[in-house]
């Protein structure tokens, strides 16, 4: 097995992560974080609602250009505070060259429709 390689996990672990698309409504410049990041509001639809998120996503994104873009994020995470901010959901993203690249629907998608 190569070293950068995680070990195998299996399907069922998987299957515990609740991934759906939501819709980034707010997008501001995180002042307080010790990494470059943006403060996110993401809409994951009715059952689920708006939800914040820390995510270090600068490299390739302007707040300005965040708003009406689908996500998809874990919602079932716990919360993780993040200075005097709390981090709800993860926002999905592949680490790239020049920053992370978030993962998106190709065609558009319901808010809260889950992965699968």
């Amino acid at each position: 097995m190569r070293k950068d390689l995680k070990p195998l996990v299996h399907f069922d672990d998987f299957l515990k992560l609740d991934i759906r698309v939501g819709v980034i409504i707010e997008a501001a410049v995180f002042e307080k974080a010790r990494k470059p990041a943006y403060r996110l509001k993401v809409h994951f639809g009715e059952m689920i609602g708006v939800k914040n998120s820390s995510a270090q996503i600068c490299g390739h994104y302007r707040p300005e250009d965040l708003i009406g873009k689908q996500v998809l994020g874990v919602v079932n995470f716990p919360v993780k505070q993040i200075g005097n901010f709390f981090s709800e959901v993860l926002i999905l993203g592949t680490y790239s060259e020049g920053g992370v690249i978030l993962i998106t629907p190709d065609l558009p998608a319901k808010p809260g429709d889950v992965l699968g």
